[in-house]
């Protein structure tokens, strides 16, 4: 018969907390920091690359460059454009304020202007507001019948009179105020400028108009003449021309808040009814191609 001992056995291996790993070693030792400066440089890439890409896709920062939206938008503020509304073949809605190219000489000399030298290149990635672009406020969208004005100055849309009364400027005449010095170096062809109607708004296209209605340069400035024949003027804003929708006002920050659309808007009729747009065909007033 014979008996296990215990001590016969090896005893277990203990690993010497003493010993090192020289491959571990090796490999921590191969890992080092970067210079305190390529990190920089990194991480300032990184910045820069996700600010383009915000600004191509998300949000951009402009700033208002004339009076034409006030009193809610005030010349030189800054407010910020979310892109995200008009994805996926959606287009701008009556009511919405966005900010659009120059459909074509909207601008004056002094607005088509935009930032210079370092803000310039800020501009280019989303780090400084834009400039050289239009912010006004959709009246008209594909389809619709606009007509300035009725008894109490305002603006019809599809038959339907719009209260504009919570954004405009205090005076009940806004829609029949003149055109006096909005356009720079202009003159608008128009003798009476609330006396008008037009549509139906071709397909892709807008019609806008300022807050401030006696000093925008919109797209009533840009009706045509009373029997002005051929009609070279255009009043409307291509859709492809739409940067985004205004949704925050970020300065000055006393004035910091959130815009958004009217909901007068809502009880706008989807279609004009069929006397209105004889009516509208009928008009002396007609737009440009």
């Amino acid at each position: 018969m014979t008996t296990d001992d215990p001590a016969a056995e090896p005893a277990a291996q203990v690993p010497d907390p003493t010993a090192t790993d020289e491959a571990g070693s090796r490999s921590s030792s191969q890992r080092k920091h970067l210079p305190v400066w390529q990190e920089s440089i990194l991480l300032l890439a990184v910045a820069l690359g996700l600010a383009i890409v915000i600004k191509a896709l998300f949000v951009q920062a402009f700033y208002i460059p004339s009076e034409s939206m006030e009193p809610g938008l005030v010349k030189n503020d800054r407010i910020l454009v979310q892109k995200v509304s008009y994805w996926f073949g959606r287009t701008p809605q009556r009511g919405d304020v966005v900010v659009f190219q120059d459909p074509g000489e909207w601008l004056g000399p002094t607005d088509s202007q935009g930032p210079t030298g370092v803000a310039n290149l800020l501009s280019k990635v989303g780090l400084y507001p834009t400039g050289g672009h239009l912010v006004k406020r959709v009246i008209g969208t594909e389809g619709d019948v606009v007509e300035c004005c009725d008894a109490q100055g305002r603006i019809k849309v599809n038959g339907k009179p719009i209260d504009e009364s919570e954004y405009l400027a205090k005076d009940p005449g806004q829609c029949n105020a003149e055109i006096d010095d909005f356009i720079s170096e202009r003159e608008s062809g128009l003798s009476q400028p609330c006396d008008w109607i037009i549509g139906p708004i071709p397909k892709g296209k807008l019609l806008v108009l300022g807050d401030n209605r006696g000093h925008s340069a919109d797209s009533r400035a840009h009706l045509c003449s009373p029997g002005e024949d051929p009609c070279t003027q255009s009043p409307w804003v291509d859709t492809d021309l739409v940067v985004g929708k205004v949704f925050t006002l970020i300065w000055p920050r006393d004035r910091w808040r959130w815009i958004s659309r009217p909901e007068v808007f809502d009880s706008v009729p989807d279609s004009p009814p069929a006397g209105l747009l004889k009516k509208a065909e009928k008009a002396d007033t007609v737009p440009g191609n």
